[in-house]
């Protein structure tokens, strides 16, 4: 079968692997139809995570159900589903207690597991023809329709990023009234504010540097705050005291609620300095102390951008060990509530998937980019540039490639 497997730091290629085989009774073989590159991809693309020479990367994946286990009772072949990029086996404490995101039982090294990601398991990725799916029965989503059709690309978004945007906005506390502002106009970040807009956020704010993005947050309902324009806690600050219907409501020292109610980080650890024109320039802290300056007091705080260590590419020593300064005191006194980690896809995703059906969803609106599997290494370089538009894309396999 064709893949994309790491060759090494800036390098993805297109090679022939083995198909994968039953390993167990409880296990299925998916065959993919659409897969996607992750902003979280870019990190070992980077080279800023180890991973094994060889590895088929990719954890976004949908597809149909090729053969199944004896053991699987609720998938069959023909099924078409989607993954949740989480692995968990479903009987383990953390996972009966919803947090599939730290299954103690798939990964040897880690409270939490993979596909083809670094550090995540032994388990191959999905920018691949086929897939091996362990635990079918916990962590197959059936979908309704056929490849190709009009939820195609809004069920793969289902995988990851939909639900992590809507974690995010969970974690921060969004609910209807309250306002919003994300960091980051990726992906993640753009279904992050559109999550704050379907929960019934009042404003919602979206701070990023590119242009397509900008414009995305602006189509997706929220406010786009340029930082090459200025400091981005700034310039919020002066929106929210220019609006009459804001201020014209405050009683007696509620102007101390300059900020937000709610911040999203979904930047991370690879985050450029305010103001920065140079697009390799970092500031790891950059979206934390943003988000203690932005957040009122007794806000919330949800991080879903990545921080990872070891990080061969950090700065300093404690960088490679993904120890940074933030502002600790700020946020104690503000009493704020914080949120971290990656995203218990299986929490949100049967939900988010009838909001789809139900045409109350349409997380596709970000997909920039639809390419065959030949077209990927280009797309990661674009992608990794942010050029060109790419701000999310999806690869397609057998006959959605044509």
């Amino acid at each position: 079968m064709k893949a994309i497997r790491y060759e090494g730091a800036g390098k993805m290629a297109v090679a022939e692997s083995d198909k994968p085989k039953l390993s167990s009774s409880t296990d299925a073989i998916l065959r993919v139809t659409t897969s996607g590159i992750c902003g979280s991809d870019l990190h070992m693309y980077d080279g800023r995570t180890p991973l094994k020479k060889g590895t088929v990367v990719g954890h976004e994946i949908m597809g149909v159900i090729e053969e199944v286990g004896e053991a699987v009772r609720s998938i069959k072949e023909g099924d078409r589903v989607v993954l949740p990029f989480n692995i968990a086996c479903g009987y383990c404490y953390n996972c009966i207690r919803g947090f599939t995101n730290s299954c103690l039982t798939m990964n040897p090294e880690k409270a939490h597991a993979a596909y083809g990601y670094a550090g995540m398991g032994p388990f191959g990725g999905g920018q691949a023809e086929f897939v091996l799916v362990p635990y079918a029965d916990f962590n197959c989503l059936k979908l309704p329709g056929t490849p190709g059709d009009q939820w195609e690309d809004d069920f793969l978004l289902l995988s990851d990023v939909f639900p992590t945007g809507y974690h995010g906005a969970e974690m921060a506390a969004v609910t209807p009234g309250k306002s919003v502002a994300v960091l980051g106009g990726g992906p993640v970040g753009l279904l992050a504010a559109y999550s704050s807009v379907l929960k019934g956020a009042a404003e919602v704010y979206v701070i990023d540097r590119v242009p397509e993005r900008l414009d995305k947050a602006k189509e997706l309902g929220a406010i786009p705050v340029d930082f090459l324009k200025g400091d981005p806690v700034e310039q919020i600050f002066e929106l929210r005291k220019k609006n009459k219907g804001i201020q014209g409501s405050l009683r007696p020292g509620e102007e101390k609620l300059k900020g937000v109610d709610c911040v999203v980080d979904a930047v991370g650890y690879q985050a450029q300095p305010d103001k920065e024109r140079v697009p390799s320039a970092e500031k790891p802290t950059q979206p934390l102390e943003n988000a203690a300056r932005l957040v009122n007091p007794a806000g919330g705080i949800g991080v879903v951008g990545v921080y990872i260590a070891p990080d061969p590419g950090g700065r300093t020593e404690q960088e490679k060990q993904g120890i940074y300064p933030i502002p600790v005191a700020e946020l104690f006194d503000k009493s704020v509530t914080i949120g971290f980690g990656q995203t218990p896809v299986k929490r949100y995703n049967e939900y988010l998937r009838d909001m789809i059906v139900a045409g109350r969803a349409k997380p596709s609106k970000i997909v920039s980019h639809r390419i065959h599997i030949e077209e990927a290494p280009d797309a990661y370089d674009k992608f990794r540039q942010r050029t060109q538009g790419y701000t999310k894309v999806l690869i397609k396999f057998g006959k959605l490639a044509a």
